[in-house]
């Protein structure tokens, strides 16, 4: 628990300590409430391995005398993501130039998918990204209002079989095009368009789940609770609220007495 919930002399906000240690936490849970969803917050596909994975989990769960039922908080997921690509590339260009002043590296020490994202954040006008980092709140406060009904929120952690590698990689059209804008010192206009947007969306088609609990600093956890036909490991995303670690914990710990994981291997 010194490891895993002490406080943070400098940091900006003092999270509460837990009742009782961790390892005391993970004993059988009380009867939880919890609402689940497989449907993707932005609007791709959902493979079906991934809906079966959150739909046995929550059979699992009712087995196991949790209370499980569809639901879903109210946020609007669609520009969720895109905010959260906002910091994220905002981010991405404070770092590139951080990089290039501390090791003296220049632009070809650089991915072009790094110089694309570090020129979105760098195009991105001081009002919008205010706006974005206000809206952070709004999803904070409506995942908090799903958290009064629910102890808990569970979705597939992925919304496909794990992808293979390059599988992710930027469309070739997005690449061409954005060598050219950056030899003519206009990257930074590619991501005001609706290809840049189409390509952010399809990116985050395999993992359109996960940015809630980014953005909103709330405690979740991926358990493998499930394995496709060819032994991969597909897990259910558990998202819990302000101060719930102790109720994930104690969960995982339940879960995995039922359904034991760690021996589990995919041949390779």
């Amino acid at each position: 628990d010194v490891l895993t919930a002490r406080p943070d002399p400098g940091g900006p906000y003092l999270a509460a300590r837990p009742e009782l240690p961790y390892a005391e936490l993970a004993r059988r849970p009380r009867p939880l409430r919890i609402g689940f969803t497989t449907r993707s917050p932005i609007g791709t596909e959902v493979d079906p391995h991934a809906v079966a994975a959150v739909d046995e989990t929550a059979k699992l769960l009712a087995r196991l005398g949790h209370e499980v039922e569809p639901a879903e908080p109210e946020i609007d997921h669609r520009q969720l993501a895109l905010d959260f690509l906002a910091m994220w590339t905002t981010q991405l260009a404070q770092t590139v130039d951080e990089i290039r002043r501390a090791t003296g590296a220049g632009p070809g020490d650089f991915e072009l998918d790094t110089h694309l994202l570090a020129a979105a954040g760098r195009s991105l006008p001081a009002p919008r990204y205010f706006a974005a980092h206000q809206r952070w709140n709004t999803y904070s406060r409506q995942l908090a209002a799903f958290h009064e009904r629910y102890d808990l929120l569970i979705t597939p952690t992925l919304a496909r079989p794990p992808v293979r590698i390059g599988e992710l990689d930027t469309p070739a059209p997005v690449r061409a095009l954005a060598r050219a804008l950056m030899k003519a010192g206009l990257l930074g206009t590619l991501a005001g368009t609706k290809a840049w947007e189409r390509a952010v969306i399809a990116n985050l088609a395999a993992t359109p789940y996960t940015q809630l609990a980014n953005i909103t600093g709330r405690p979740a956890m991926s358990v493998p609770t499930y394995r496709t036909p060819e032994g991969l490991p597909l897990g259910t995303q558990f998202v819990g609220p302000l101060g719930g670690e102790g109720t994930l914990l104690a969960l995982a710990a339940q879960i995995e007495a039922e359904q034991p994981w760690a021996q589990l291997e995919p041949e390779l």
